[in-house]
């Protein structure tokens, strides 16, 4: 799972197995280490009681909750990406972005690319 946070933005990336992992856990999580013992925790959660994408976070750790019907479909489908925007304590939103992970178009040394998603714009190379 890939993480990117940018300004009041949130996109998560995920690949075919973790898109399983959903389907049968109803969750998926990666944890990233640092100098020192800390590490920060972000997951994806389907849940049916989550009306919309949400974000949330405690501690060490980010979460992002998904509607479970959204996800069904997601799943099941062509569908590529599921986003919402939650509004924030002091009228500001948070842009919440989750994408399957395409393989790229260009191999790139060092990169595993064996569980992408199969990239759509490849047939036009």
């Amino acid at each position: 799972m890939k993480l990117r946070i940018q300004g009041n933005s949130i996109r998560m990336r995920i690949t075919q197995g973790e898109l399983k992992e959903m389907a049968n856990n109803g969750v998926v999580r990666d944890t990233i280490s640092f100098a020192g013992g800390s590490t920060l925790t972000y997951s994806l959660v389907r849940d049916a009681a989550c009306e919309s994408p949400s974000a949330a976070m405690a501690g060490n750790t980010i979460s992002i909750c998904l509607p479970s019907t959204a996800v069904d479909e997601w799943i099941s489908t062509e569908q590529v990406s599921l986003r919402g925007t939650q509004n924030l304590d002091g009228g500001s939103d948070l842009i919440i972005l989750v994408e399957k992970d395409f393989a790229c178009l260009q191999p790139r040394e060092n990169e595993d690319e064996s569980d992408m998603f199969p990239n759509p714009d490849k047939e036009s190379c």
